[in-house]
């Protein structure tokens, strides 16, 4: 006779789940290599080849880790993507591979947006450590993401600093000396514009509104003793410093309307060097012709 089976009692808990990665880097053997290590000491990992890739993957599944590294193809790719990450998986660890232990400006901007960095090589057993790590933190509630018109508000002060600085690093320009005011006088007016036209959204092909300070500042830039080509170089330099505004705060915009804000901006500021543009000309016309007379 032998004794009646019993089945072992059944396991009401579930096993613990596995965290999900995003490995994102554009070496396919990186991402082999280190996805199957990675599988091995049991993380589910996803990998993305470029960061269009990457951002359909995010946008389309969420994910406990991003591991993506910083130097891909286009310069700020991995940035691009840990932003991505910070807005739709907000409580996702963020960890950047970088090759350069020093990245001098650039580190402030990714320690504010990567959770840490990474310096290659880096031993497996470290990375697996710093992961769990990571993990194993209480995330802090994730900060709402703001508007670029906002960020831009808020750091109006900085940018026209910035823009400052590579105004004076630039040797064309400095050779009509002025001070801070009337260097920067146009730009407080400019700003208050920009920040209305994003919170006011025109629609797609609509002429931008007309501005008195941008007619008025080509005429002032005119009789300051600036060249065409003076006015148009501070004007690109004014987009570089607002977009690097942008850059630096990454972490705080809120991604679904970035592109919708960059294009706005670039829109705005061309507009804006159009009039001063237009009345720069027209004021040199009539300087002509008082020298004729």
């Amino acid at each position: 006779m032998f004794a009646a089976y019993e089945a072992p009692p059944v396991s009401e808990t579930p096993p613990p789940r596995q965290p999900r990665i995003l490995l994102v880097d554009d070496n396919e053997s990186v991402r082999q290599s280190l996805g199957m290590v990675l599988e091995h000491n049991g993380f589910i990992v996803v990998a993305a080849a470029d960061v269009k890739e990457a951002l359909h993957i995010i946008d389309t599944e969420n994910f406990d880790v991003l591991l993506s590294d910083l130097h891909m193809p286009n310069a700020g790719d991995g940035l691009t993507v840990v932003s991505a990450m910070r807005h739709s998986n907000p409580s996702a660890v963020t960890l950047i591979f970088s090759g350069y232990p020093k990245m001098s400006e650039a580190t402030a901007a990714i320690l504010m947006q990567a959770d840490e960095i990474l310096v290659k090589p880096l031993a497996v057993a470290t990375l697996v450590a710093t992961i769990r790590a990571r993990l194993s933190k209480v995330a802090p509630p994730a900060r709402p993401a703001e508007s670029v018109a906002t960020i831009l508000e808020e750091q109006t002060e900085a940018t026209i600093e910035d823009w400052l600085q590579r105004v004076n690093a630039e040797p064309d320009i400095i050779t009509v000396p002025l001070g801070y005011g009337e260097r920067t006088a146009h730009l407080p007016q400019l700003f208050a514009d920009l920040v209305g036209r994003l919170r006011n959204p025109l629609a797609l092909g609509t002429r931008a509104q007309l501005s008195n300070a941008a007619a008025d500042h080509g005429v002032i830039r005119r009789q300051q003793g600036y060249s065409a080509a003076m006015l148009v170089e501070e004007s690109r330099m004014l987009q570089v410093s607002i977009f690097q505004t942008l850059q630096n705060n990454l972490h705080r915009v809120d991604f679904s309307l970035l592109l919708v804000g960059v294009m706005a901006i670039a829109d705005e500021v061309d507009s804006q060097l159009a009039q001063a543009m237009a009345s720069f000309i027209s004021e040199s016309r009539i300087d002509h012709l008082a020298i004729a007379v």
